[in-house]
């Protein structure tokens, strides 16, 4: 007896056209049952029990549409605030020493400084859009020299906390003091 064709593609499982295998056209074919397990498991646990809004309309739905709403939604649940660039470099100028005490280097220092006031100049350019603008550029030499004061100041304060330190803490005993070099 031989194999008719119709008969072999009835015994043969269906082949995916992605991959031509028939195990992931198999598994394709029961996704949507696979879906529904998951969930239906997943319910059992509780894991949809006691959601946010559960109970509730869903807020804004029956509004006009507005194509941003989603970026509405993120600075209201991010509390971003977007402040005019006056504002905005007024708040940098305000914030910028402690900003240059975290940096390290003089190079980096007066990158930061540089690229502030290149920005104020700009802003000075632009149609005003909003306050006006009174932040003035800083003299990048005076910037770094009022962080290196700053700087100094911070480490001779820290001398100074070791110092009373090693002055208040008891004495050492004899096992425990250091030998001196050259003795």
């Amino acid at each position: 007896m031989t194999d008719r064709p119709a008969d072999r593609r009835q015994r043969e499982p269906e082949r995916d056209e992605r991959t031509g295998e028939a195990a992931a056209a198999a598994r394709m074919a029961r996704k949507d049952r696979w879906v529904e397990e998951q969930i239906r498991v997943a319910m059992e646990r509780g894991d949809f029990d006691d959601l946010p809004g559960a109970g509730k309309p869903i807020e804004g739905l029956g509004d006009s549409h507005d194509p941003d709403w989603w970026l509405k939604k993120l600075v209201e649940r991010e509390k971003i605030a977007v402040l005019p660039l006056s504002v905005q470099l007024r708040k940098e100028d305000a914030e910028l020493d402690a900003r240059l005490d975290a940096i390290g280097f003089e190079a980096e220092v007066r990158r930061v400084v540089t690229d502030f006031n290149e920005r104020v100049v700009a802003a000075r350019y632009r149609a005003p859009e909003g306050p006006p603008l009174v932040t003035m550029p800083r003299d990048v030499d005076e910037a770094v020299a009022a962080w290196a004061g700053r700087r100094a100041a911070r480490r001779a304060a820290r001398a100074a906390e070791q110092a009373a330190a090693e002055a208040a803490a008891p004495p050492r005993r004899w096992w425990q003091r250091r030998r001196r070099s050259g003795s």
